[in-house]
């Protein structure tokens, strides 16, 4: 998956780069691509049924077993925004699935060179029907 708009820069490429690695983890079930997302510190937090969440990133890398969802042919994921200033940045992304939609917004983060997902925070809702 590759998103582009008119009068991105290198810079933005390069800090897509963990957005679609992100992408790739959910749509194959590899965490091998979770690991090249995240930052080995980055902590994915929620809060549902009235509790904090917050899981490391092996936590979370434990999830995916290597193999994509029965249901992926059902599943749809898209970025709705995305913003880079400097060696920061922000993505809000949208993974419809047949029994919830989730929102995540990544905190992005270039350190040495290399962009990473700093931190992800997500909100679980029922479908759109």
């Amino acid at each position: 998956m590759t998103f582009s708009t008119p009068g991105m820069t290198s810079q933005h490429v390069a800090a897509l780069e963990p957005i679609e690695n992100y992408l790739q983890a959910h749509i194959t079930g590899d965490a091998e691509y979770m690991r090249k997302a995240f930052h080995p510190d980055a902590r994915i937090i929620s809060f549902r049924e009235g509790k904090l969440h917050a899981l490391t990133l092996d936590e979370f890398s434990a999830r995916f077993q290597g193999q994509p969802a029965a249901d992926e042919a059902q599943r749809k994921r898209y970025i709705t925004h995305f913003d880079v200033t400097g060696n920061a940045g922000t993505a809000k992304v949208v993974l419809e699935y047949p029994e919830v939609t989730f929102t995540d917004y990544m905190t992005l983060l270039e350190i040495d060179g290399v962009w990473k997902i700093a931190n992800k925070t997500f909100s679980a809702a029922p479908p759109k029907k």
